[in-house]
């Protein structure tokens, strides 16, 4: 599970950078249209949840409680994202994408066998 907590941060710490840059488009978009959608603002949060969940991941994963907050802030990103989505179809991906990482980092985190209490090697 550590392997797969690794690889879902990293992915997530790339996949910042497209969402947020996607989603200041789109807010650009929202504001030369004049048409009141806040998806541009939803996918800037989106892409900082998917950042911090990812930090999380990478750096703690060996911790059971790690996976559970980096989990945490999946599942708000992208329950953010998918009730602010408005005609931009791309955050709806994002959004699930988001919630696929927070089940894996959950149901990873709640079925991971305890470590054993190992005393240091000199």
């Amino acid at each position: 599970m550590k392997t797969a907590k690794l690889i879902i941060g990293i992915i997530s710490m790339v996949l910042f950078f497209l969402i947020a840059m996607q989603s200041c488009v789109a807010g650009l978009g929202n504001i030369l249209q004049e048409n009141g959608e806040v998806s541009g603002s939803a996918g800037i949060c989106l892409a900082l949840c998917m950042l911090i969940a990812g930090i999380i991941s990478v750096a703690a994963r060996k911790s059971k409680a790690a996976g559970f907050v980096a989990g945490s802030f999946y599942a708000f990103g992208g329950l953010l994202g998918l009730t602010n989505a408005g005609s931009y179809s791309d955050l709806v991906i994002w959004s699930v994408v988001a919630f696929s990482f927070a089940v894996v980092m959950i149901l990873g985190s709640a079925l991971a066998k305890p470590q054993k209490n190992e005393p240091p090697k000199a």
